[in-house]
């Protein structure tokens, strides 16, 4: 027998942690993983779009890391889980971080600061980009909190708005878009 994609047990604003502890919904760990989900849904979205292959495929990683993230926030920091969840590793930020030198070789340098636009999918990518800096702050007020938060996933979060910022670069300069220079008035 399938099971119910409905519990009813948050019908009264609690959710539960992996590790059965209720909180209420909008409890920040709950706000932090939520956002991290709408992340995921928005690179989907920028995967769905694309047509390069390649890309496709970095996005897709950063997509189960992105799970990986969640996962973690969705913890309780103060019991044992008693599930296997995977862990954020080093290596994961590495790619983030070759994968931005890659796009910044053909690309031209950078002087001004840009407004976002230009190209349909670069859009989408500074819309993801946005999303992840929420991401981030809500992670770095967990760890203001003094609350458990794996510090790689602040590390990861900071290093992917990078890479979604050059991302956008990249799209404008490959797919025909022009980059619009901030003007003060």
């Amino acid at each position: 027998m399938a099971f119910k994609i409905y519990t009813k047990t948050g019908d009264q604003g609690t959710t539960a942690l992996i590790g059965g502890t209720r909180i209420p919904k909008n409890h920040i760990r709950i706000e932090a993983y939520g956002t991290v989900d709408e992340l995921n849904s928005w690179l989907g979205l920028i995967a769905d779009l694309l047509q390069d292959e390649p890309e496709k495929k970095v996005l897709k990683t950063i997509q189960n890391i992105l799970f990986t993230i969640g996962s973690s926030l969705a913890c309780d920091p103060e019991k044992d889980t008693k599930m296997m969840i995977p862990e954020l590793l080093v290596q994961d930020i590495t790619l983030l971080e070759q994968e931005i030198d890659r796009m910044e070789l053909q690309l031209p340098a950078l002087s001004n600061f840009v407004l976002p636009g230009g190209q349909p999918v670069a859009s989408h990518v500074h819309i993801a980009r946005c999303v992840c800096r929420r991401a981030e702050r809500i992670c770095v007020a967990i760890q203001q909190e003094n609350q458990t938060i794996d510090v790689l996933v602040i590390q990861y979060l900071n290093r992917l708005s990078d890479y979604l910022f050059v991302f956008s670069r990249y799209i404008l300069h490959t797919h025909g878009g022009e980059e619009t220079i901030w003007k003060v008035r």
